[in-house]
């Protein structure tokens, strides 16, 4: 069963850090781009942060400087360290990616975690 499981939300005071962990696991043959997404009550979701297998990035606006995507491709893990987290940024954060399941690739969504800042 092929699925991501997200790590590393909490509660954090504004201007603090934290690191969110999304891993791949089951028979996956190989994983293209990756990214965060995030949805706020009431509002709809949106892309922080994207990458490709490459290594190529893509940040919204609001975050630009503030948070880096990476990501670790032996072990099908992508990771989103936020830095200098403002209250704005609380919402429910959702890892986002595309797995090559030869001979079709497919889109998977992780299960959220709750990112949650104070001010």
């Amino acid at each position: 069963q092929v699925q991501l499981v997200e790590s590393g939300g909490g509660l954090v005071q504004a201007g603090g850090s934290l690191r969110l962990s999304c891993a791949a696991s089951g028979s996956i043959s190989s994983i293209n781009a990756m990214g965060w997404y995030r949805q706020a009550p009431g509002k709809q979701r949106d892309l922080v942060a994207a990458i490709t297998s490459g290594g190529s990035t893509n940040y919204a606006d609001s975050v630009k400087g503030r948070f880096t995507i990476s990501r670790d491709n032996a072990k099908n893990t992508v990771y989103l360290q936020m830095n200098s987290l403002k209250p704005e940024d609380t919402a429910v954060y959702y890892c986002n990616a595309h797995l090559r399941l030869d001979p079709y690739e497919y889109e998977y969504w992780g299960q959220g975690t709750q990112v949650t800042v104070s001010s």
